[in-house]
Parts: structure tokens; C-alpha cells; sequence
């Protein structure tokens, strides 16, 4: 597992824990930035998506070779298995970056990384084998949840609720990125996945964008920086480097800190509206969350 155990967090000082605690919660705070960056793009969506993959290849080419990861010599079919699965995350980053622009961010955020629950539904198809305990309840909040959501989104506008659709499409694209590359990761390494991921789902994005429509050169570089900054290199690098100290309880917990963040400057920033209802869906989905992050198999670093 990817997670600590509680003796190994206890055998660490006070501050190391707080030092691993607060780089996990950063890290989620950083990706929980990313939405923000892609509604002031003037790129298009789908263009910022290819912008945050393609600004930081180099440096996690870097980051890969400065941890001893190997990014040649890789065998064929892992290769392809990669390829595979970096399509599934082109077209998860193209869904969620068009939803973020039609919903709310704190939808936006929490539908993204659905893929933990979907991966949930996924282990009960493969296992023939029916909830238990908390899965049940991780299965009641995550439809009840989404269903009030959309349900709210659905009386501002039916554009709204497109976006979140398109935000859910996204994390099932992202749990079959997460299926398709479980091996991989552990065989390459997270740095080395990373670039090559970028690598082939540039292209594909770059092709989707074009497809759209979009302007893929912005007048402005600043929020697109700013995106690869946070997204790719200190979001993931804070994950990458904290997680493998946490139990997956507090890993699920501290997930909750992106929507928390992002619906907050969509209040703030974006004067976007949120009622009781809204904040109960929240809590249901994000509970849900949590569940599944506890019961399933080792997760890479979320979005």
C-alpha cells in the first residue's frame, strides 16, 4: 500500500509529521489551483490542458533522471500499455477542462476525481462480489450527492449541468487512465510515467483542441504557467513526496481540501452562488471520496 502504517508515523518526529502533513495538504491546495488558471486561459480549454503537459516535460524529465528513473529501455508493452492509457488521460484532462468552464468549480473538482468511486464500482464488477459496510454508504453518498449537484446545477442552467456532466466523463476517463497504468507506475517509476504520459498525450490534445476549434497559441502565458507550475510540478511533486507517508484515510481526507478550496474562489473570485444544498451535496460526494480512497487498492496522486 501506498500508504504508511500508523507505527511508521509514529516512529517519525513531530516535525517530520508536520512537515509531511503540510506537503500534503500544499500539494492538494496547488492542483485545487489548477481551475483557476484554465477559466482566466485565453487558449481554450482543451489548449490549456496541452500547455500544462507540454511546459512541464522538461522538468520532469529532469525530476525522473535526478531520482535514478529510468525514461529509456522501457519494454515494448509497457510502452504500449502506457500510450493507452495516456490517450484515456488526454481525453480525462479534455472533458475536465471543457466542464470547468460550464459548472462550478466546486463541481468541477469533485466529479474530476470521481475516479476513486468509479474504481470502487469497478472492483465490485470484477470480484462478482456485492458492498460491504462502507462501501454501501460510499455508494448511497456518491449518487445522492452527485444527484443534488446536478440537480442544483440543473436549475441554473442546463449548460450547467453539460459541465458537470462532461466533469464526471472526466473521471472515468481518469479511472480507466489509473487501471491502464497500475503496473507501469510501479515498474517505471511515477517521474519516468509522468513524462512519458505527457508525451504521448500532448499530441492528442493538441489534435482535440484543434478539432474544437480552440486557439491554441494565448496572448497570455501567465495563467498557463501558472498551471503547469502548480499542476504538474508542485502539485504532483508535493504528492509524489508525501503520500507513500500517509494512510490512506488521511490521504482521502486531505483530497477533500480541493473542492473546500476550489469552491471557495468560485464564490470569492468567479461571484459563483452556493446554497445549503449545494454545500450538503458536497459533503455527501466528498464523503464518498474518502470511503473509496480507504476500501480500494493503492491510488496514484489525484489531480
Amino acid at each position: 500500500m501506498v500508504g504508511a502504517t500508523k507505527e511508521n508515523l509514529a516512529a517519525r518526529l513531530p516535525h517530520q509529521r508536520w512537515l509531511l502533513l503540510v506537503a500534503l495538504l500544499a500539494g492538494n491546495i496547488a492542483l485545487a489551483l489548477g481551475p483557476w488558471s484554465v477559466r482566466l486561459a485565453d487558449s481554450g480549454p482543451v489548449s490549456a490542458a496541452f500547455w500544462r503537459l507540454f511546459l512541464a516535460l522538461p522538468l520532469l524529465a529532469l525530476l525522473a533522471r535526478g531520482t535514478g528513473q529510468k525514461l529509456g529501455g522501457i519494454p515494448r508493452k509497457t510502452l504500449l500499455l502506457v500510450a493507452l492509457g495516456s490517450v484515456a488521460f488526454a481525453l480525462d484532462l479534455s472533458s475536465w477542462h471543457i466542464g470547468i468552464e460550464r459548472t462550478r468549480l466546486g463541481n468541477a473538482t469533485l466529479f474530476g476525481n470521481a475516479g476513486s468511486i468509479i474504481l470502487l464500482f469497478w472492483g465490485f464488477v470484477v470480484a462478482r462480489s456485492l458492498p460491504r459496510g462502507l462501501e454501501w454508504l460510499a455508494i448511497v453518498f456518491a449518487l445522492g450527492g452527485a444527484a443534488i449537484l446536478m440537480g442544483r446545477s440543473l436549475e441554473i442552467s442546463t449548460g450547467t449541468l453539460i459541465g458537470d456532466l462532461f466533469c464526471l466523463a472526466a473521471g472515468l476517463f481518469y479511472a480507466v487512465y489509473l487501471l491502464t497504468l497500475q503496473d507501469a507506475r510501479k515498474e517505471i517509476g511515477a517521474w519516468s510515467l509522468l513524462v512519458w504520459v505527457s508525451v504521448f498525450a500532448c499530441p492528442v490534445l493538441l489534435v482535440i483542441a484543434m478539432l474544437n476549434g480552440e486557439p491554441v497559441w494565448p496572448t497570455n502565458w501567465a495563467p498557463l504557467v501558472a498551471l503547469s507550475f502548480l499542476s504538474q510540478l508542485v502539485g504532483q511533486g508535493l504528492l509524489v513526496f508525501s503520500l507513500r507517508h500517509f494512510p490512506p484515510l488521511v490521504i482521502g481526507l486531505a483530497l477533500l481540501t480541493q473542492p473546500a478550496v476550489a469552491a471557495l474562489y468560485g464564490v470569492v473570485v468567479f461571484e459563483e452562488v452556493l446554497g445549503g444544498w449545494d454545500v450538503f451535496g458536497m459533503l455527501l460526494l466528498g464523503s464518498a471520496l474518502v470511503v473509496s480512497r480507504v476500501r480500494a487498492p493503492e491510488r496514484p496522486p489525484a489531480r
